[in-house]
This record gives C-alpha cells, structure tokens and sequence, in this order.
C-alpha cells in the first residue's frame, strides 16, 4: 500500500470526506467566540478554535469506529468503514486518535491555563461518548455536551472564566443535538435494535418526531435568552426566526419517518447553526458600524 492510498483511508476513518460533523461542533463554537468577543474574534482565536474542531473531530470519528468495530459490520450505513472492512488495524486507529489529540492540544498551549484544564474533560467526552450508547437511554444528550464543549473554552480564552450564560448555551447545544441525532438514529434504528445499541429514536418510540420538534423548540429559547442577555439587536432574533422555520422544515421531512428524508433532516441541520451564526455576526456588524462611526460609504452598507 502507497502512501496516497494509505492516507486516503485515514481520511475516511477521520471523515473528512463528510465534513457535516465539523460543521456541527464549529457553529456552536463560533456563536461563542462571537458572543464572548463582543463581535470581534481575533483572526488567531478563530483560527485555533476552527484547526481544533477540525482535528478534534477527526479524533472523534476515529475513537467513534474503534469502539464500535464490532457493530458496525451489523449497520448497512456503516459496514464498510474503514476498521470494518481492514483497511485500517486497531492499532492504527488508535495512534491516529492520539496524534490528532495531541496536534489539538498544540494549538491551545498558547492560550490561558483554564483553556488547558478545560481541553481535559473535552477529551475525556470525545473519547468515552462511542462507550454510551451501551448504556444511556439517549446518548445525543452526551453526545452534545461533548460536540458543545468549544463553548466553555472559547469563552475561557476570552474572558479567562466561563460565566454561566457559557453554560446555558453548552444546555442549548445538548438539545440542539438531540434534535439532530434523532434524526439521524431514525435511519439506524432497524439495524441498532437488531444489535442492542441505545438511541434517543428507540427511547423516544412513537412519540420521536414530537421529541425532535421539543428539542429544537428549547434550543431556540435558550439561544434568545443568551440574545438578550448580551443585548443583541433584531438581526440576531431574525435569525432565530428563521433557524425556527427550518426546524418546521424538517418536522415536513421526518414527520412520516422516511429514512432518507429523515437523514436529509440530519444534514439540513448545517442551516440552523448557518443562520444563527450569520444573524449573529451581522447584528454585531450593525452595532459596531454605529458605534465606531463608520465611513458614509460603510454605514450605508450597514444602514
């Protein structure tokens, strides 16, 4: 085996030739750099948060198929992975998942100690969320502390300290994911029943679609309490609105528990981080035009 072959396998395993998981866990982090910056990350700061949650969910992904090797074969979606099928031995897996823990925490040595202690229990939860669904009834709430964790250290290396409105948006993060993962277990429900695996779909039975429309509902007012606590104007709350009218969306695409829409769900879910985000950064653009008295030609772009 070529080093181009050997590499692409490692692509798979890290799955960043599926980067909707990096999307997942970048959004959050960026609500709360923006947030915890009022409005204005340095380049550096978006820079490391954004390498990190590229290199730490491709650790993920790599920890993720290492536990579940024994089931995997048993998923139609996930029979060929990479460990599944011997492209890539256990052991390999492993060094992987190491180096890329350790690249991550290269990038943090720079920032303050409590971003150094905080990256402890961030990979403790990337490592052991794979182990929870033997035993948790819904894992997705694990799963979206773990996915939510950029949001106590961003703040951690703004402020220093992590104020209890990170917390509220980490509780937002945890419901927001389990909307999403849902969805995404509706489609293996069949095979994870058959194999004995836990899942928010299969603890949620019938009443799955209501739970997902539930969660997304708790997502969006945790999300406008923090709004409102940083003072943000109506292009913020817009966005909400609309990431409220792609969560209806998405109650059209799962409602009838198609398998293929319901994935669909699961990846149109980039779209709400988008939008929040994008309401985010526009409604702190608005403010600090007005405020640092912008040239004509700007303020007429900012109105």
């Amino acid at each position: 085996m070529n080093l181009i072959e050997r590499l692409d396998r490692y692509e798979k395993l890290m799955r960043l030739d599926k980067p909707i998981g990096i999307l997942l866990l970048l959004w959050p982090t960026l609500w709360a750099l923006w947030f915890a910056c009022d409005g204005q990350p340095s380049p550096t700061l978006i820079g490391i948060f954004a390498l990190g949650t590229v290199l730490m969910r491709s650790a993920g992904c790599v920890i993720n198929d290492y536990a579940d090797r024994a089931f995997d074969g048993h998923v139609e979606r996930t029979r060929e992975r990479p460990l599944v099928s011997g492209a890539v031995s256990a052991k390999e897996a492993l060094i992987l998942a190491a180096l890329l823990a350790i690249l991550s925490f290269c990038l943090i040595v720079r920032l303050n100690r409590l971003v150094w202690w905080l990256s402890v229990p961030a990979l403790f939860l990337a490592a052991s969320y794979p182990y929870t669904k033997r035993f948790l009834a819904i894992p997705q709430a694990y799963l979206g502390i773990a996915f939510g964790f950029g949001i106590p250290m961003a703040f951690a290396a703004a402020w220093q300290s992590v104020p209890p409105v990170a917390w509220v948006m980490l509780l937002a993060n945890v419901f927001w994911a389990i909307a999403y993962d849902t969805e995404y277990a509706i489609v293996d429900r069949p095979d994870d029943l058959k194999i004995g695996i836990k899942t928010s779909a299969i603890t949620f039975g019938r009443f799955d679609v209501l739970a997902v429309m539930l969660c997304y509902l708790v997502t969006l007012a945790l999300l406008s309490w923090v709004g409102w606590q940083f003072h943000r104007g109506p292009i913020y709350f817009a966005g909400i609105a609309i990431a409220a009218l792609i969560a209806l969306y998405h109650y059209w695409l799962i409602r009838e528990r198609d398998r293929s829409r319901c994935f669909k769900a699961f990846l149109h879910n980039n779209w709400i981080g988008a939008v929040i985000f994008a309401g985010l950064v526009l409604d702190y653009a608005l403010a600090l035009g007005r405020s640092v008295r912008l040239p004509a030609s700007f303020q007429v772009f900012f109105g």
